[in-house]
């Protein structure tokens, strides 16, 4: 079998897992945000944190909710860090510097989970369980618990209650994250990802130029359990530097499948999620019409890069292999970089960096798309939305009629919101990039010159900014600018647009349902969906192509 044929087989196989989980999964998550019973132990959690799960929000309230839990999960996550050196089990590693700690505390609380650092030489168990695996399941939570608010908006009215944040975060860990977690991690211990609270273990005899020598230090760690949640909340951070190109994170195909499999169901899934909510599946189906069709697009664009290079020692090698793992291969790598920078997911099993000129332009695209297609756990739901607004204010324009979508009109306060939460990361990606090329210091992180090394600092901001989490690779991101730049385009990245999000639905939750006549945009048809995918490219490509020029497009087109 050739490795593209083995790509394509693959990607089907993988639709059809996705599809075969749609229906029961998104009902589901349906049932738990629309149920009004309370599991004894989530009553034991609202009672700890003092919060009543049955008093309806305003949406002021459900942000307040939102940004004072995140708050304390900095703050706790910054001082588990400051005191590593103390704790037990910390494998001898000592406390975290200050501007390394705040980039990821903030970094676990935004579910961006960027690393400017070594997994298996800086952090030891009990940060990595109690402080960064706990993250990675609230902050998948509040992601979810946002989606689900701005749905309610649109199908509930005359009313601008939302649902209750603690009640949306402790469903979304205990009824939907931890059981599918713990499933996932059973099948990721049987396929050979360890599970355990091991030390440090001197391995010995490699093989090196010179004959037989050397040693490695590895150390052990709860990695099912942490992987699980790393893809099912699309948080993305590795518990060893090389990710889950890391045999004891991801050992076979077989893993590297399930993997992307895990940080996709749930995203994809919560379309059926939207549509049971709004009382029309149809619409959910319009949307994950519109993911699908981009993520395929992307994927089938990635491969064509990665597979058809020019270049003797690529044909030769049947793609480009560089930075890529054997067992893998590149149909496997693409399918990964695409799933992985389409949704906040930022976990990799190859070198983004090491992809073809054009390829990397590609994962850069797709976190610049604002990670819709299928985006992050609730994120990429919420993002979507708003993109739908904006088509159906654009087709409104196009024909002269109040635009209207689920039965909401689209007037001047729903539009501003929506422009402002589309126009946040941008600001913040191409602001942020243009200083730090413009200062002296920064640039002297960049491993490589010219259009490559502008690349390394735009996909960082790029990542940061929409929560990614991924890095290029090359770039020195351990230092005071980097970390604290940096941490603040993932604080203003995920806060920001949260903000609007609610304040839209808000918005919409009070108004009256407007009845469907012969002059209204079916949203539901196929028409609506090419329209979606038309206005979320068109508007992307106008805002980041002279960047792109500077960057992956001048060294693509250079090649």
């Amino acid at each position: 079998m050739g490795p593209v044929l083995a790509g394509v087989l693959q990607l089907l196989a993988l639709m059809v897992a996705l599809a075969l989980a749609y229906v029961p999964l998104g009902d589901h998550m349906a049932r738990v945000y629309s149920s009004g019973r309370h599991w004894r132990v989530e009553k034991w959690i609202y009672r700890w944190v003092g919060a009543d799960p049955d008093t309806e929000m305003r949406w002021p309230a459900y942000l307040r909710g939102v940004l004072a839990f995140s708050a304390a999960g900095v703050l706790f996550l910054y001082l588990l860090q400051r005191l590593q050196g103390v704790l037990p089990l910390s494998l001898g590693f000592r406390s975290i510097d200050p501007d390394q700690a705040f980039n990821t505390a903030v970094s676990f609380v935004t579910n961006t989970n960027w690393q400017s650092y070594y997994g298996e030489q800086a952090m030891g168990h009990v940060v990595q369980t109690a402080g960064l695996a706990v993250q990675n399941f609230v902050s998948a939570a509040v992601g979810i618990a946002v989606a689900v608010a701005l749905v309610r908006g649109f199908a509930r009215s005359r009313t601008g209650e939302l649902g209750n944040f603690w009640a949306d975060m402790v469903r979304g860990v205990t009824r939907i994250l931890l059981p599918l977690a713990f499933v996932a991690a059973i099948v990721l211990v049987a396929c050979g990802v360890i599970q355990n609270f091991s030390g440090i273990h001197e391995v010995g005899q490699f093989s090196h130029g010179h004959g037989m020598g050397g040693s490695q230090q590895w150390n052990g760690g709860a990695v099912a359990s942490q992987e699980a949640v790393k893809e099912l909340g699309t948080n993305g951070a590795g518990y060893f530097n090389a990710n889950s190109a890391h045999p004891f994170e991801n050992p076979t195909p077989f893993t590297n499948l399930f993997e992307i499999f895990l940080l996709l169901v749930i995203p994809f899934s919560l379309t059926r999620t939207f549509g049971v909510m709004v009382g029309s599946v149809r619409q959910g189906y319009a949307i994950l019409a519109t993911m699908a069709t981009i993520w395929v697009g992307f994927t089938a664009l990635m491969m064509w890069t990665e597979f058809a290079h020019h270049g003797p020692a690529l044909q030769l090698a049947g793609g480009a292999y560089e930075g890529k793992e054997v067992r893998f291969g590149v149909g496997a790598s693409s399918i990964f970089a695409v799933s992985t920078t389409l949704t906040s997911t930022g976990a990799v099993d190859s070198s983004h960096s090491s992809f073809t000129g054009l390829g990397g332009g590609i994962t850069m695209l797709g976190m610049m798309l604002g990670e819709i297609a299928p985006g992050g756990t609730g994120s990429g739901l919420y993002g979507m939305l708003v993109m739908a607004v904006i088509a159906v204010f654009i087709a409104g324009l196009m024909v002269g009629r109040t635009p209207e979508y689920l039965g909401k009109k689209i007037g001047t306060r729903e539009i501003k919101l929506a422009a402002c939460h589309l126009l946040v990361t941008p600001a913040l990606v191409l602001v942020f990039t243009a200083v730090s090329m413009a200062l002296p210091t920064p640039p002297h992180s960049m491993l490589n010159a010219g259009a490559h090394g502008f690349s390394e600092v735009l996909y960082a901001f790029t990542s940061a900014s929409n929560n990614n989490g991924s890095a290029f690779a090359g770039l020195n991101a351990n230092t005071e600018w980097f970390n604290t730049t940096l941490g603040l385009a993932m604080a203003l990245g995920r806060f920001l647009p949260m903000v609007f999000v609610l304040a839209l639905a808000g918005s919409l939750a009070e108004q009256r349902p407007v009845p469907v006549t012969a002059g209204t945009l079916r949203t539901e048809k196929p028409l609506f969906t090419g329209l979606l995918v038309g206005a979320i490219i068109i508007i992307t490509g106008l805002t980041y192509f002279p960047a792109l020029a500077l960057g992956p497009l001048a060294e693509g087109l250079a090649a």
